[in-house]
């Protein structure tokens, strides 16, 4: 039997974190199109490999600037500057400086796993829509199957999205920015109102009110205003403008609702799917196609049902284990209404 526990979890990660370090120095070294796409993918696959990439980011920045500036520096050697005598009194203070580092680094790692120890998670179930209250004033929104980590602190606040979809009020705090990651990306406010949903291949970024700064990798939008919105993929990012019957539609979700105008058959029943353990799937590839318009209730969809039996030639067949399947309706077949 595999063992399984703390020691395997801590395996898992170390092993993810040397896997995205290998990836980002495959990215910095000769690399085809075929390998950036590959390295998307494997950032796209899962939550952990998307924050392993960003960390292993970060440090190899981090790197590069300590290169550049050492490359700078030139001394001549040390007995041109200082005598014996001096340079045993500075070994002896050498010796006193690194324990005090050591010391120091100690309390700091103590402070950082207090300081940061203090994360809230929060989760929503299938069909769960959630208002979360935070401490500070703000309000996140969870929809549903989604889940998300809180940490505040007196320098900072961050929410980490880890799955699905989430709406933000954020309470106005200059003195504490307020940062969400999703994957790759960074989303940086002060008192604004925005929406983030991960999708397979993307975030989908909505701002609903004030404005937001956005990085993914190297690249940064300083400003995306109400109104507007970004997709963001790993180092790249995508302004978008967008009506207010847009906004609408991909903020509907806070009032339990799916919002439809146009969209086809596929993309709406998979937008249901979102709120119901117990899927609509499509059985007859001449429906996927066919378009739909409406508002209807995320906990109610026999609404959309209906609407899609009186407006089209679809006919829904209900399974026993209570998923529904949607087939072409033939001319003079009964809707089964």
């Amino acid at each position: 039997m595999q063992a399984s526990g703390p020691q395997s979890s801590c395996a898992d990660g170390n092993a993810i974190e040397a896997e995205a370090a290998r990836r980002l120095a495959r990215l910095h070294a000769d690399h085809s199109p075929a390998d950036e796409a590959e390295i998307c993918a494997w950032i796209d696959a899962d939550p952990r490999h998307a924050v392993a990439f960003a960390r292993a980011e970060v440090a190899w920045e981090a790197t590069e600037r300590l290169k550049s500036s050492a490359a700078d520096i030139s001394l001549p050697p040390i007995e041109a500057i200082i005598s014996e005598e001096d340079q045993r009194r500075l070994s002896r203070n050498i010796m006193v400086a690194a324990a005090v580092a050591v010391l120091l680094f100690i309390v700091a790692a103590i402070v950082t796993v207090r300081t940061f120890s203090g994360i809230d998670r929060y989760e929503t179930q299938v069909g769960e829509i959630r208002d979360i209250a935070l401490s500070d004033g703000s309000t996140l929104h969870l929809n549903s199957d989604s889940q998300a980590e809180v940490r505040f602190t007196d320098n900072g606040r961050k929410v980490r999205i880890l799955r699905g979809e989430a709406s933000f009020d954020v309470a106005h705090d200059l003195a504490r920015a307020f940062d969400v990651e999703a994957r790759s990306a960074v989303i940086r406010a002060t008192g604004t109102a925005f929406n983030v949903r991960m999708r397979d291949a993307l975030i989908e970024l909505t701002v609903t009110q004030g404005s937001v700064s956005v990085r993914s990798g190297a690249d940064m939008v300083d400003k995306v205003s109400a109104g507007s919105g970004a997709v963001i993929r790993p180092r790249e990012i995508a302004l978008t403008r967008l009506g207010p019957r847009i906004v609408s539609q991909r903020t509907a979700w806070r009032e339990q609702m799916v919002e439809l105008d146009g969209e086809t058959i596929e993309q709406a029943t998979a937008e249901f799917n979102r709120y119901s353990a117990t899927p609509i799937l499509i059985g007859d590839t001449r429906v996927s196609s066919l378009r739909i318009g409406g508002r209807f209730r995320t906990t109610d969809s026999k609404e959309f049902l209906t609407a899609l039996q009186m407006s089209l030639p679809v006919r829904a067949v209900h399974g026993q284990d209570g998923s529904v399947m949607l087939l072409y309706r033939d001319e003079g077949e009964d809707s089964g209404i």
